[in-house]
């Protein structure tokens, strides 16, 4: 089972301390040595919104790189492609592109409608195929928005119908509010109208539902599932939006569940820990760092 790092984008995005490029490096290098191998590691958003990915175009040109390792940049308009185009041999593998569930959360989080992000989308991802770059549509909010409350499985579906063709599709619990029914509704429905798409899920454990939902999202196939180590981050414009769920807690969970992640437990939880200290907390939500991994040893 695939797990997807998003501790240097999402983890980072929504804390307080705003980290130097070399350390936000060191968290990358960091976790690829803990086996992860699949890192989101940069924002293209605007500096004065979210200041804490301003330097996102830095940490593409000195990460390391290697044959088996694949970097993602999340963007939200086309904007953000220009500047990955203009990154040459330093951009990202991947692209991640997020389009809100919803119109009142899309305005504060992208300053447009669902339909114009919609439709800004395509063209990027158009551009982006025509590059060779690899295309993931986040639908955010899926399961639920904290401005206009439930989210229709119908939105969703009509959502991924209209996005035209995607190399992935992830289903982003952006504020936490979701259950594992939902996970398997949302699914069916999004396989309706993209049956080819491989699924990738995006939980955070705002209500402590994060991990059974990440085990209703392997029951219902997915192939990926985003976490962050630490269980650090949040969304800056969702009010009071909590962490990812841990990388660390999650491949425990699934490596004891016999669905090998590649993932070293305890290097990742050690990583957890070292970045809650260089972002200033007391502690980070994750588990593993004070629990340990079983057995001992």
């Amino acid at each position: 089972m695939e797990i997807v790092e998003v501790g240097p984008r999402d983890g980072l995005q929504n804390e307080k301390r705003v980290l130097p490029t070399a350390v936000k490096v060191a968290y990358v290098e960091r976790a690829i040595a803990a086996g992860l191998r699949r890192l989101e590691v940069a924002a293209f958003a605007r500096p004065d919104r979210v200041p804490q990915m301003a330097d996102a175009a830095d940490v593409l040109r000195v990460v390391p790189r290697s044959a088996d390792i694949r970097y993602v940049a999340l963007l939200l308009n086309g904007r953000g492609l220009d500047r990955v185009l203009e990154l040459g041999d330093s951009r990202p593998d991947e692209i991640n592109y997020v389009v809100v569930a919803t119109d009142e959360f899309s305005r504060r989080n992208q300053g447009a409608s669902t339909a114009a992000s919609l439709e800004a989308f395509r063209a990027v991802a158009d551009r982006a195929h025509d590059a060779g770059i690899f295309v993931t549509l986040t639908v955010a909010a899926a399961f639920g928005c904290p401005f206009t409350g439930e989210v229709p499985v119908s939105r969703v579906r009509a959502l991924v119908a209209e996005a035209g063709p995607v190399d992935e599709i992830c289903l982003a619990d952006t504020i936490g509010v979701g259950v594992p029914v939902q996970v398997g509704e949302l699914a069916d429905a999004v396989r309706s109208v993209a049956p080819g798409a491989p699924l990738r899920a995006h939980f955070h454990n705002t209500r402590n539902t994060g991990y059974a939902n990440a085990i209703a999202a392997v029951a219902s196939g997915f192939v990926a599932l985003d976490a962050s180590l630490g269980g650090i981050g949040g969304c800056p414009f969702a009010p009071a939006a909590t962490g990812n769920i841990a990388t660390e807690d999650l491949a425990y969970l699934l490596n004891r569940s016999r669905l090998e992640t590649g993932v070293d437990v305890r290097a990742a939880a050690a990583v957890g820990t070292w970045i809650g200290g260089e972002l200033g907390l007391d502690a980070v939500p994750a588990q593993l760092g004070r629990a340990g991994d079983f057995p001992a040893t």
